[in-house]
């Protein structure tokens, strides 16, 4: 059984305690409200498995999605539609994507507090990087839905990266990635358009084309689908893998066309 059937099936046992347990308790209301009964049954996972981390990732993402798009006091129709658009590419069903509305709005709530929230989900995925460098990803491109990066938002995303311990060098690799992800993805001349390649994969015009295949090398290994869902990416997020797989996979093969 997948994360979300033992959620629903009210196997609350299986619940995150918590902040992460507190946001996806509130976001469910009483909609679970049979479940109840079964708090603190012994069917509960350990932290650190799979189905568990998927949770904490799940709860985790589509709060701190509201938490940034509130960075500057308000929330644009950009972000909206940026939370909207991971919804629907990650095919949720009606009770899961109720539920990630709810917990857009709880993390952009004046009393959400974002540091317990991180420090849980930290703990909670312990040593899997890959899925840290994920969530900030959705979160930096939220903050550049409306194709720019306000500097209350940026402050935000430092602020969150320095909970989860990721560097500012990091995290600017993956702004620069972002950005050029757009200019890669809109029409553009020739180019434009491998220039944007080359930022998409972190590398400089003139960088060799040995940099080149390590770089490409390295980010699929990054972002591979299956690597993540392993680690406990939500099945449900496969595609927002897939779909940063295949720009950097049409970058790199850009790029090997004009050598």
């Amino acid at each position: 059984m997948s994360w979300w059937g033992r959620v629903v099936g009210g196997t609350f046992g299986f619940m995150l305690g918590g902040p992460l347990g507190a946001l996806m308790g509130a976001s469910l209301g009483n909609y679970f409200d049979s479940g109840l009964n079964n708090l603190g049954q012994s069917n509960g996972l350990s932290r650190g498995e799979p189905e568990r981390v998927q949770l904490a990732f799940f709860t985790t993402t589509f709060a701190l999605i509201g938490y940034v798009a509130k960075a500057d006091g308000r929330v644009t129709k950009d972000e909206i539609s940026l939370a909207e658009r991971v919804m629907d590419q990650m095919r949720l069903s009606s009770q899961q994507r109720r539920a990630a509305i709810d917990l857009f709005h709880l993390g952009k709530a004046d009393e959400f507090e974002a540091d317990e929230v991180i420090a849980q989900f930290r703990m909670e995925v312990g040593r899997r990087r890959n899925l840290i460098r994920m969530l900030v990803n959705i979160l930096s491109s939220t903050a550049y839905a409306d194709g720019n990066f306000d500097p209350r938002e940026l402050s935000r995303l430092e602020e969150i990266c320095g909970l989860l311990g990721v560097n500012k060098g990091e995290l600017n690799e993956l702004l620069e990635q972002i950005a050029a992800q757009s200019g890669f993805d809109s029409p553009e001349d020739s180019k434009g358009k491998l220039n944007a390649a080359f930022a998409l994969l972190g590398l400089p015009l003139n960088a060799h084309f040995s940099e080149v295949k390590r770089a490409y090398r390295r980010l699929m290994n990054q972002n591979h689908p299956d690597k993540l869902v392993a680690k406990g990416l939500p099945e449900e997020m496969i595609e927002l893998a897939t779909a940063k797989t295949r720009d950097i996979k049409a970058a790199y093969e850009l790029i090997k066309a004009q050598v």
